[in-house]
């Protein structure tokens, strides 16, 4: 989602520095370390909730299974891991939809 690396993270780390100070840094990390933990615990309490709602013939339900890149993923090519980027977009053997052959030209491929 986000690209960064550590140069990146090196950068920002000096600008928060520039922009802040070095004493109020320290504070405002611990806040954002904080807000991302109660988003994270929101989301998994949301998630939970939903399971709880939906009973027990979803029990099976992957909430992943609701991005459009997986779901069409797995209706297509059974279930792949669409996290991997190197085979997410490849149709592989066996698991080409109906009526494409590894010679024909018309075929598309899923954009990633």
């Amino acid at each position: 989602m986000f690209d960064l690396s550590l140069p990146k993270l090196l950068v920002l780390a000096v600008i928060a520095l520039v922009v802040f100070g070095p004493n109020e840094l320290p504070k405002i990390a611990a806040q954002a370390g904080r807000a991302l933990r109660d988003l994270r615990q929101i989301a998994e309490s949301a998630k939970k909730d939903l399971r709880d709602g939906l009973g027990p013939e979803f029990a099976d339900f992957e909430i992943e299974d609701l991005n459009p890149r997986r779901l069409v993923h797995k209706h297509l090519f059974g279930d792949p891991d669409v996290t991997d980027p190197q085979g997410a977009g490849e149709v592989r053997q066996g698991n080409r939809p109906h009526g494409q052959e590894p010679g024909d030209h018309n075929r598309r491929e899923v954009p990633r």
